[in-house]
């Protein structure tokens, strides 16, 4: 693969950047660069390095079947070279969405004016962008809860939100203005004409090939490559622990690992399909993982992090693995021309180790569809100190096929942040399998989870308290699943008193 410049869509035409480290993030680009021949763009703010707090908040732009996908990112910890082929928007391009340029500001940034939503300032061009990309993409004014899950990725320590919030409706109040779209596709369409992206700082190389075969005969020639796709979790790494990565294979050129793939039978998911993208359509199946769509992590982290990368990641504490586990999920893992399934509870064997092989990677996620099978019962519950943008103490799937005498069968139970790995409770589920499900048998298996699991003690919580959170999540599902007749969700509560 031949070097050339990163190439994407910046201020308005074709920007290219050379001679940089490929761990230079989107936030160090604009805040620090200067041989674009372009003034330093300062409106992006740095406030937490890691992707929390939102203060860095860009909008970045892709092709999808020929049309311009907007979706809010954190540019902390987007790495630079992941821009080629796309197009990067800041909070200083709005002026140019203008037809007059006469310090009128975008009705986004009016309504944060005229609702008092800006209080230090600091944080508010990530709001700015964050509201600028759900206005671009929702036409009319949002539900509540929808423009909460487009602000979930932004933190204020002043303001209580409630103005922000009544901004984000007010915007819809001023003449519409938005961007025009074609300009961005002609030069994003110019620049996918290129060879595939190769950069070598001598230090570590990066490589972005742009078909599965050139991806999996790089990862054979570069075993001990990082792959890398939104650097959610690897961004983290050298921003906050300053590790070298050496060299880098970006899977996130590979169109063949974007697709969706429906049968009767399955969901086949790319390893490259992002989290925003996979949970969503993993919900329109099963309903009740909406939750989990919604808490895991915050907007930007979703819209940039893969559902592949979560995965192969290995976290014990991930909160996509014991949801997909009670689902009955399949790994397709490639190496060269050859490919290989694996039940995704055998993916993990201990604690950052997984199943893959020297030169083998995640290729495809395949999930099992039950549509029309009315006595499938699916939960899943994220324990947090917080509603969204927080790490689980506990993450809990639970599911069964349930008769009508209420014997369960292919009991499944799954938790994340009991053990090293994400892992079934193989002693609780043997106490409900083939048995009719009465009170008395959740207490037993309740008993059986502490067979099943020693979990730590940590920073997030007490090994004593997830146990007890553990045996909470049984009974919860038992509840809400097997009974069906009792309410046990605060928002459930509040949507009946606002009915």
């Amino acid at each position: 693969m031949l070097e050339r410049p990163i190439t994407f869509f910046f201020r308005g035409g074709q920007q290219q950047v050379e001679n940089i480290v490929p761990t230079m993030t989107v936030l160090q680009f604009l805040r620090e660069y200067t041989q674009t021949g372009k003034t330093r763009q300062t409106g992006t703010k740095e406030g937490c390095a890691e992707g929390d707090c939102g203060a860095c908040t860009v909008v970045i732009g892709e092709l999808v079947n020929d049309n311009l996908q907007l979706r809010s990112v954190n540019a902390c910890i987007q790495f630079l070279p992941t821009l080629d082929g796309k197009a990067l928007f800041t909070v200083e391009d709005l002026h140019s969405l203008l037809p007059v340029q006469d310090g009128t500001l975008h009705p986004v940034q009016q309504a944060m004016v005229d609702m008092h939503g800006s209080q230090c300032g600091f944080c508010t061009p990530g709001f700015i962008m964050s509201l600028w990309s759900m206005y671009e993409n929702e036409q009319q004014s949002p539900s509540k809860d929808k423009i909460s899950d487009y602000l979930s990725g932004n933190l204020c320590r002043c303001t209580g939100y409630r103005p922000i919030l009544d901004a984000a409706q007010k915007a819809y109040d001023y003449p519409r203005i938005v961007l025009e779209r074609q300009k961005v596709i002609d030069v994003l369409k110019e620049i996918k004409a290129l060879p595939a992206l190769h950069l070598n700082d001598q230090k570590q190389q990066f490589f972005a090939p742009k078909t599965l075969q050139d991806f999996a005969t790089l990862r054979l020639q570069l075993p001990q490559a990082r792959i890398v796709a939104g650097s959610t979790d690897v961004g983290l790494w050298v921003t906050k622990q300053g590790r070298d990565l050496g060299d880098m294979l970006y899977i996130g050129q590979v169109e063949e690992l974007k697709k969706i793939v429906v049968t009767d039978h399955a969901l086949t998911i790319g390893a490259n399909v992002s989290l925003s993208d996979a949970l969503i359509k993993i919900s329109d199946f099963y309903p009740d993982f909406q939750e989990l769509q919604r808490r895991f992590a915050s907007m930007p982290i979703k819209n940039a992090g893969t559902l592949g990368g979560n995965i192969a990641n290995g976290s014990p504490i991930g909160d996509s693995m014991p949801a997909l586990i009670t689902l009955g999920t399949r790994l397709i893992l490639r190496v060269g021309e050859q490919t290989r399934e694996i039940a995704l509870e055998d993916f993990y064997l201990d604690y950052q180790k997984t199943a893959l092989r020297l030169g083998e990677f995640v290729e495809a996620i395949v999930i099992p569809l039950r549509e029309g099978q009315t006595r499938f019962k699916f939960a899943s519950y994220k324990i947090a100190k917080r509603f969204e943008q927080d790490i689980s103490a506990v993450c809990a799937a639970i599911s069964c096929e349930l008769d009508p005498h209420y014997i369960a069968h292919n009991v499944r139970i799954a938790f994340g942040g009991m053990a090293a790995i994400p892992k079934r409770a193989k002693y609780a589920e043997a106490i409900l399998e083939g048995q009719q499900i009465t009170a008395e048998l959740i207490v037993q298996a309740q008993q059986a989870l502490s067979q099943d699991y020693q979990p730590l003690d940590d920073g997030r919580a007490s090994s004593a308290y997830r146990l007890h959170v553990a045996k909470n999540c049984l009974q919860r599902f038992y509840v809400e699943k097997i009974l069906s007749q009792t309410i046990t969700r605060v928002n459930d509560l509040i949507a009946m008193v606002e009915i």
